[in-house]
């Protein structure tokens, strides 16, 4: 790798951060957790990962202190995965890149695939950064989600069709 490839030899916060989050795996295992996702098999299901590249992210994600890792079966060993905050922080990239796809990157038809609620004004959200119905900044904390019926059943049909494979 030359040195204008390198995260590590340029000040560019564009470069610094593709280097941590610039791959789809990535993003959509933090999509994952903050759909209140946190467990393997889960996230393996909902991103269609192998395990073996699911498990890789995971542990360059903790590395890179987006997540941490934390038991919650002794036998047989299981964990969870939570976000730190530096994970919470990536939310407003998640909100934007969400935006811009549903702008550009799908049918008007096809309806969004999350409605939020803004729980302060009780109005609908829109796409952020800021609610419509109000004009405040839209927080996580923020929010009340509801998934368009197709996308809620696509979902669905990823994780039974996970399950009758294993």
């Amino acid at each position: 790798m030359n040195e204008i490839e390198s995260s590590d030899h340029t000040l560019c916060p564009v470069a610094r951060s593709e280097a941590v989050v610039g791959d789809r795996w990535t993003v959509l295992i933090l999509r994952e957790l903050f759909m209140g996702n946190r467990r393997f098999e889960t996230m393996q299901a909902q991103t269609g990962a192998t395990p073996q590249m699911l498990a890789a992210r995971l542990k360059k994600m903790e590395a890179d202190g987006l997540v941490e890792r934390r038991r919650y079966s002794e036998r047989p060993p299981r964990h969870e995965y939570h976000l730190t905050a530096k994970g919470e922080a990536f939310y407003p990239v998640l909100l934007a890149l969400r935006a811009w796809g549903e702008t550009w990157c799908k049918s008007p038809k096809e309806g969004r695939a999350v409605y939020y609620t803004h729980k302060s004004c009780g109005g609908p959200a829109g796409l952020g950064p800021v609610c419509e119905s109000c004009g405040q900044p839209l927080r996580r904390e923020d929010l009340t989600v509801d998934l368009n019926p197709a996308y809620r059943d696509e979902r669905e049909a990823r994780w039974a069709a996970f399950k009758g494979g294993r």
